[in-house]
């Protein structure tokens, strides 16, 4: 999966970033390459799910997608 970014740079240096396909998933860092690792750890927070938190029943699969094709 390919998500877009939008990359500011900061006002006190640095930079920080913002995923718009993800409501409030932003991070920074103060080196490009820093930014890159921080946001790519900021997505998969905002998108990992507790199954504790979602009601599963015994006919219910859970599974992971590791990538969606076309």
């Amino acid at each position: 999966m390919k998500l877009k970014i939008v990359v500011h740079q900061a006002e006190e240096g640095g930079y920080w970033a913002e995923v718009p396909a993800i409501a409030g998933c932003v991070s920074q860092g103060e080196s490009f390459d820093e930014l890159l690792r921080n946001i790519r750890e900021a997505v998969e927070g905002c998108l990992s799910v507790d199954l504790l938190d979602i009601p599963v029943s015994d006919t219910d699969r859970v599974a992971e997608i590791d990538e969606l094709e076309r």
